[in-house]
């Protein structure tokens, strides 16, 4: 049986609160249900949910201290509160395939952690490690917090999303750590209400919205703050992008990016509206995406390239009602000259601002 000490996700003591406010659990210690060291505890586990979930009582599940091999589980729904108290580590198979239905998701709550069509919630202190995909996947979910959350994967790992949030409503990501090889968030169409607020970011690929465009039926985005983030060498700050000559329509809106600090980041303020990552997407037709009422405040620290801000908006949808202001960006590179574009738009600039903001050939063509 193949094995690694700590693979795919490790929870270091969290508490999954799932719907429901605090009571005195009933306690489930899945060594009552059969579990012992060294064995795979897929069916305590399960037995234990099973009769925890169906009580009308608050409940724990416990998984005691030790090291515990887990295989693959799909845990439901539950009538009352219930917790799982993960006490020691718990280990996944390092091959996927290895899996009993052949799929990367190891703990799923209906990718190491798939926690969909979940409503007011509060998932806290859990630490997700090198997964071979998303680390977390949540979807279709209204009300729910991530807090103290621990992501980790080597800067070089692909698709390693740290948090991929999409079609869902009144999230929170609050007081983070995410370090991983692609966005340390990534955020999805039909996203309304997220608030993301003191995570520390890098490696990775930043704070992503989207990529969008490439469904004909994608829905609006809006309403998302990040406040009081951190980024750390990452490939972008925060980010929005778009597909240029894809079939969707939807508005992007309500977008505020406010007191973030950039530490040697590549692109710290980005809109790019002609996403293209491997140079072979068709450009003969913008973006058809509406992106309007962005306010971009207080964003200061250094950046690894020449362009410190970019507004890269569709010719078709030029971005509308976009304010910037008190940025202060320095350039930490060895090549080119600090800068700013901004193509089609015509951002209300505020406060102080270093470099001076919207000034390149490209605004001044915009314009």
């Amino acid at each position: 049986m193949e094995m690694k000490s700590i693979v795919a996700v490790v929870l270091v003591l969290p508490f999954l609160a799932l719907n429901g406010k605090a009571q005195e659990p009933v306690i489930y210690d899945i060594t009552k249900y059969g579990a012992a060291p060294g064995a795979d505890i897929s069916e305590a586990l399960l037995a234990a949910w099973k009769e925890a979930s169906s009580s009308e009582n608050a409940s724990k599940i416990v998984i005691p201290p030790g090291t515990w091999i887990l295989s693959q589980v799909r845990l439901t729904e539950n009538k009352a509160p219930l917790e799982l108290e993960i006490q020691g580590t718990v280990q996944a198979y390092a091959d996927p395939q290895k899996l009993p239905n052949k799929q990367g998701e190891w703990i799923t709550i209906n990718y190491n952690l798939s926690l969909n069509f979940i409503n007011n919630s509060i998932i806290h202190d859990v630490t997700t490690k090198d997964s071979k995909n998303f680390h977390v996947n949540c979807i279709a979910s209204h009300n729910v917090t991530f807090q103290r959350f621990h992501v980790s994967a080597p800067g070089e790992s692909i698709n390693t999303d740290g948090l991929h949030l999409a079609r869902s409503s009144l999230i929170s990501v609050l007081d983070s750590i995410i370090e991983t090889g692609d966005d340390c968030i990534s955020i999805g169409d039909e996203s309304s209400e997220y608030h993301i607020q003191n995570v520390t970011c890098g490696p990775g690929h930043g704070i992503s919205i989207g990529s969008l465009g490439k469904g004909a039926q994608e829905k609006d985005v809006t309403g998302i703050y990040v406040k009081n983030c951190t980024f750390k060498q990452t490939q972008n700050g925060v980010r929005v992008k778009t597909w240029p000559s894809a079939p969707a329509t939807l508005k992007v809106s309500n977008l505020h990016f406010e007191d973030l600090i950039m530490d040697n980041v590549s692109n710290p303020i980005i809109i790019d509206q002609e996403y293209c990552p491997w140079n072979l997407c068709d450009k003969s037709n913008p973006s058809k995406i509406q992106i309007s009422d962005v306010s971009v405040k207080n964003v200061r620290g250094t950046s690894s390239t020449a362009e410190v801000v970019t507004f890269a908006c569709s010719s078709g949808k030029p971005c509308q009602n976009v304010e910037i202001g008190d940025i202060d960006l320095g350039f930490v590179g060895t090549t080119g000259n600090i800068t700013t574009i901004c193509s089609n738009v015509k951002p209300t600039v505020t406060g102080k601002t270093n470099p001076p903001l919207c000034d390149s050939p490209a605004a001044a063509q915009a314009a």
